[in-house]
């Protein structure tokens, strides 16, 4: 029976957030779910870093299809979880489906990967208090605030959740999250 991992997203995810670990598990022999608030066609968005910019810039990025709703999710039906980052955990953290999901995969300590932005929905849950986790920088007063230890850090591993700053982090991301996957959940059951 082939092991199944479910990633949270909506609209302005952050493409390589979804895309490359959406991949990179599905590689590994996952069965790999993206959950939206409904099925339809998920627009991706790609954030970069320009010179003379203070922050970020925003372009129109990927399209993708939801396997599922919030809603349709057992979190029992799944051995992990992946949040990506981009503008979506900034609503998406309002959404009552989606918190009770989160607890339920922390309540039953299994690994969650966050990544940018995504820290927001773990902190909306409260699954953060007391925990060392990295985030976008500009989230570091948010995850203190959420009772978390920021560590401005390529990967950072707290137990089974695994954070990370940004896309360019995702080989040391990646890396230490497989590394959780294949002790706890490998593949392949």
């Amino acid at each position: 029976m082939t092991v199944q991992i479910l990633i949270v997203t909506g609209d302005a995810a952050e493409s390589l957030e979804v895309l490359y670990p959406y991949q990179r598990l599905r590689e590994e022999g996952y069965d790999v779910h993206i959950a939206a608030p409904t099925r339809k066609t998920l627009r991706f968005v790609v954030h970069d870093f320009v010179p003379g910019f203070d922050t970020y810039t925003e372009k129109p990025g990927y399209t993708w299809p939801a396997d599922l709703a919030f809603s349709e999710i057992d979190p029992g039906d799944y051995a992990a979880v992946v949040i990506p980052g981009g503008r979506a955990p900034e609503y998406l953290r309002n959404d009552p489906e989606l918190r009770k999901i989160l607890k339920a995969f922390f309540d039953a300590d299994k690994p969650v990967a966050q990544i940018c932005h995504g820290p927001l929905l773990t902190a909306a849950i409260g699954g953060l208090s007391g925990r060392r986790v990295t985030a976008y920088p500009a989230l570091e007063l948010d995850m203190e605030a959420a009772g978390a230890s920021f560590q401005d850090a390529e990967a950072v591993v707290d137990g089974n959740l695994v954070s990370a700053r940004a896309w360019p982090d995702h080989s040391g991301w990646m890396r230490e999250f497989l590394r959780i996957l294949r002790e706890k959940a490998p593949a392949t059951g």
